[in-house]
């Protein structure tokens, strides 16, 4: 059986971890001490917090990481039953390691309701000799401040373009792969610089052929031409309402994507679009009112339709 490629090529140590490396390096002295406070990860999805964490105990704790490392998603086990029960049953134990402490490793630790941070943090406090927490968030505003301040706080950056592309590169060349510059290019712009997703689309791609091309990733990635989405905007703000809801219907019934997908490319696009700048202003104030309703539930076709129409009607 194939492996997730994900798993694959996760990064073993910390020297293979991609484009964070002020991180990395402060990370390697905690490893040579063999001692580190709590520490918080935060960042944007797939540029390596959880590698990072994984990788450290593995230089650590060596052979035995496995037996002093326990990973939790704080988005499935978010509530305080989970840190009085079983994170404080395994904190309470000792470790055998030559380091004197185990590590409790929360992906999403943002997800934890207020309450479950307030017992995490006595935790925190209370179990410190023998366990120290490595905590990773996308958003470090919503952990408590008494978890940031018993933290060093590491901020990961959204990885360059140039590690991105030397990241393709390597997945190439163990894979064998034939990547166009295109096809590149298209991934950087539509990953955003997510190794996780860039990793999922090559694999997705290579199923099927080793000659990567822009269309072969534009079909794995499900995602419309650009010019197709220009020509949407650009058909709604010359009052050809009805082409564009034309080329809205094909979008959405037969290329398949959803309402959250065409609004994220109008965005990116929008920028390119030749249009008036004020126009373009109300144009993305209305995106982020549009996506919004998209989220909290709204019916994606009627929203997308009365943006379109929005645009349409101004003079």
């Amino acid at each position: 059986m194939q492996k997730i490629w994900t798993e694959k090529y996760r990064p073993e140590r910390l020297d293979e971890v991609y484009g964070q490396d002020r991180i990395i390096e402060r990370l390697k002295a905690y490893v040579q001490e063999k001692s580190m406070p709590h520490l918080l990860f935060a960042g944007p999805a797939g540029i390596g917090k959880t590698t990072s964490a994984i990788a450290l105990s593995k230089e650590m704790y060596g052979e035995d990481w496995s037996a002093n490392f326990l990973e939790l998603n704080a988005s499935d086990e978010r509530g305080i039953d989970v840190i009085r029960n079983k994170i404080k049953e395994y904190a309470r134990t000792s470790s055998s390691s030559e380091t004197g402490f185990k590590i409790i490793f929360m992906d999403e630790a943002d997800s934890l309701t207020p309450e479950a941070q307030a017992a995490l943090r006595r935790t925190m406090e209370k179990y410190s000799h023998n366990c120290r927490f490595i905590l990773s968030c996308n958003y470090s505003s919503k952990i408590i401040d008494p978890i940031q301040s018993r933290c060093a706080v590491f901020r990961f950056r959204t990885l360059l373009d140039e590690d991105v592309i030397d990241w393709i590169e390597h997945l190439s060349e163990k894979e064998g792969l034939d990547i166009s510059e295109s096809a590149k290019k298209l991934l950087i712009r539509i990953c955003e610089g997510d190794l996780r997703r860039i990793t999922n689309l090559l694999q997705i791609s290579a199923s099927t052929t080793s000659d990567i091309t822009e269309e072969v990733v534009r079909k794995s990635a499900n995602v419309a031409r650009p010019e197709d989405i220009r020509g949407l905007v650009e058909n709604a703000v010359e009052s050809d309402f009805r082409k564009a809801k034309e080329k809205l219907d094909k979008l959405m019934v037969e290329d398949g994507l959803s309402g959250e997908d065409i609004i994220k490319q109008i965005h990116k696009e929008v920028y390119d679009i030749p249009i008036d700048s004020k126009k373009k202003m109300r144009l993305i104030d209305r995106i982020g009112e549009t996506e919004f309703r998209l989220v909290e539930g709204a019916d994606e076709r009627i929203q997308l339709e009365a943006l379109l129409a929005d645009l349409a009607l101004e003079d």
